[in-house]
């Protein structure tokens, strides 16, 4: 009898388990960004956590994107457009800025300053924005940040008239 059965057996009820876990929570259907295929994006996806503002991750079906709860809490995608200067709230949450676009029911945190950009979904009265964007700004920062968000309190040193 070969050496390798006893194993072999196990694997076939492991198999079974693992189908089975993963059978209930369905994929989540996430539209990829246009620069998903980006090798940075890679990056950032296999250093995304397990679990975002207490809510587990789930798998979706388009490749540098995550989702976290069920229903889907925060939805992830890498490789969306990159944001040009703008008079969007823009804020710095350790060392990663973020636009910030508020809708009725869901709010956009977008990278600013990284390209490709990340950009996160969620529903701040379920979610924390702190929360989320503490979480997520450590894999992100896996993507060089080359810009920064500036304010109006910002001073520029202009040219004087004349």
């Amino acid at each position: 009898m070969p050496t390798h059965a006893p194993a072999q057996r196990l694997w076939v009820p492991f198999a079974a388990l693992l189908l089975a876990t993963t059978a209930c929570a369905p994929v989540v259907n996430v539209e990829p960004a246009v620069d998903a295929a980006n090798a940075a994006c890679a990056e950032v996806m296999v250093a995304l956590p397990p679990q975002v503002a207490e809510n587990e991750q789930r798998e979706t079906n388009s490749q540098a994107t995550s989702a976290w709860g069920d229903p889907s809490k925060v939805v992830l995608r890498c490789g969306v457009e990159v944001p040009g200067p703008t008079t969007d709230p823009c804020v710095s949450v350790n060392d990663v800025d973020w636009v910030l676009q508020e809708g009725d029911t869901a709010w956009t945190a977008t990278t600013y300053g990284r390209d490709p950009a990340v950009e996160v979904l969620f529903n701040p009265d379920e979610v924390a924005s702190s929360t989320v964007l503490v979480e997520l700004g450590g894999p992100v920062s896996a993507i060089e940040q080359d810009r920064e968000c500036i304010s109006l309190s910002d001073q520029l040193d202009l040219p004087a008239n004349g």
